[in-house]
């Protein structure tokens, strides 16, 4: 993946090639993308918005691209933070308190009509959106996406040492909470 981001990085900088190697950048990265912002936002149709949101600031935002990082976690930071935004404007808009967010998310899911979970989805979820929003997100990656601590690590930056213990935390929560609901 890393060589063919990297010619895909070269046809991007040119304007001939631009628009067709967006198209490829999108094909490449859509189903991914989708599934790290779903894990976030729940809803299928809140999943679509974000993705559409996060490729037009992509598009936006190629010039500015620095090749610090790989193409992989700059894309993997901007559906991150889009996600992380639209949760935050969906609580504002609301005028959910925050402790009634996890409800709001799960009923959100629970009646979305992609959604095609089992009650053990339903209480693993239930357990997840109660985790503090970090570690909610770590634990996504690592667990559902199976990512490196250092690809993590560029797209959250922060530490891997910080992203370990999150995920630790974050799975003694969820089996605590797992068990007490027997």
């Amino acid at each position: 993946m890393e060589n063919d981001d990297h010619g895909l990085l070269e046809l991007l900088k040119h304007d001939h090639t631009k628009g067709q190697a967006f198209q490829t950048l999108v094909k490449t990265y859509q189903e991914r993308l989708y599934w790290h912002i779903r894990k976030i936002v729940l809803n299928h149709d809140d999943a679509d918005d974000v993705l559409q949101n996060t490729f037009m600031k992509v598009w936006r935002n190629l010039d500015k691209f620095r090749e610090e990082s790989s193409l992989y976690t700059w894309l993997y930071r901007i559906a991150t933070n889009e996600s992380i935004t639209f949760v935050n404007s969906v609580k504002k808009r609301s005028l959910i308190p925050m402790n009634d967010t996890t409800e709001f998310l799960l009923q959100n899911m629970i009646s979305d009509e992609f959604f095609e979970g089992d009650e053990i989805q339903v209480r693993l979820q239930e357990a997840i959106l109660k985790l503090p929003e970090k570690q909610r997100i770590v634990f996504n990656m690592k667990y559902f996406d199976d990512m490196k601590y250092e690809d993590m690590s560029e797209i959250l930056e922060t530490s891997v040492g910080a992203l370990k213990a999150s995920f630790h935390h974050a799975v003694k929560k969820i089996e605590d909470h797992l068990k007490n609901r027997d």
